[in-house]
């Protein structure tokens, strides 16, 4: 394959490798097929809203809650499903002032006036296809299902690869590590790599600066799985993302993450479970509520 710069509309740089030559395969070497019509996630993302609501001597604060959904086909054909759930009182504390604010059903605007579109009902689902998609998509690169299965299945050489497509996308050397280490959890769910290649993906991110195992962890859904750690350092900012994988299927099952300026929150916690990883022969429909 060749590794495309950023944006696609460049020419190709002259970073040119056969993906067979890359990963020492051979050219005629048969990728598994699909076990399914589609490559399917299904996640829930969980967020505190940023900003307050009710009245400025009794505030309280929401939180959201959405369904995101993905089918892409062996060809490359994609297809998204989103759906808005509920938009509820963040605690026990939060319900009493929602309550003496009047108990709304609906949120149009902040207590300092910012424009909003909140509300406690479940909003329709929706589903469209992408767009002249064609690929699958991985560290700025565009690839074939072929192509996806023939990522290497070895931690070194697959951070090898994606740095490679980093250079293609004009990543800087010094920010070449956290290049590796956001687009290596990708593997986990995003595409349908081989389990080897998703093995290697874990192993590597293991190896990063800034990442820890922090052993056993259970999700939201009570699902065990290895909890990951990672750091990322600013100026004066930090962010700290925790993964939990099930390294049984070697998928990922949550994330969350949090973003401090000075040490303190600068924007509330999110948290996103991976209800669905997989492939499915179920065609593409709007999101069902959990």
């Amino acid at each position: 394959m060749k590794f495309a710069t950023t944006p696609a509309r460049r020419p190709l740089i002259a970073l040119t490798v056969g993906l067979a030559a890359f990963l020492g395969t051979p050219a005629s070497a048969v990728a598994a097929p699909p076990e399914g019509a589609y490559w399917h996630t299904r996640a829930l993302t969980t967020s505190t809203h940023p900003w307050r609501f009710g009245t400025k001597s009794d505030p309280y604060s929401l939180v959201e809650q959405r369904v995101d959904e993905t089918w892409t086909a062996p060809d490359g054909r994609a297809w998204f499903g989103y759906r808005e759930l509920a938009t509820l009182p963040q605690s026990a504390a939060g319900k009493k002032a929602w309550q003496r604010d009047g108990s709304p059903a609906k949120w149009s605007e902040s207590i300092d006036g910012k424009t909003v579109k909140l509300s406690t009902q479940p909003s329709q689902g929706h589903v469209v296809q992408a767009r002249k998609q064609t690929s699958f998509q991985l560290a700025g690169q565009f690839l074939t299902y072929d192509e996806v299965q023939r990522l290497p299945a070895d931690p070194n050489r697959l951070k090898d690869w994606l740095t490679r497509a980093g250079q293609a996308s004009r990543i800087p050397e010094q920010a070449m590590g956290t290049w590796l280490t956001s687009n290596l959890p990708q593997i986990l769910h995003t595409l349908p790599a081989p389990k080897e290649v998703r093995a290697a993906a874990y192993q590597a991110l293991l190896t990063m600066p800034g990442v820890r195992a922090e052993g056993n962890a259970t999700d939201t859904l009570g699902r065990s799985g290895a909890a990951v750690l990672i750091r990322e350092n600013g100026d004066k900012d930090e962010t700290s993302t925790r993964l939990i994988i099930d390294t049984g299927r070697m998928v990922l099952l949550s994330e969350s993450q949090t973003v401090t300026l000075n040490g303190k929150p600068l924007m509330p916690k999110s948290y996103k479970t991976l209800i669905e990883v997989g492939w499915t022969n179920s065609p593409p429909t709007a999101p069902a509520l959990p």
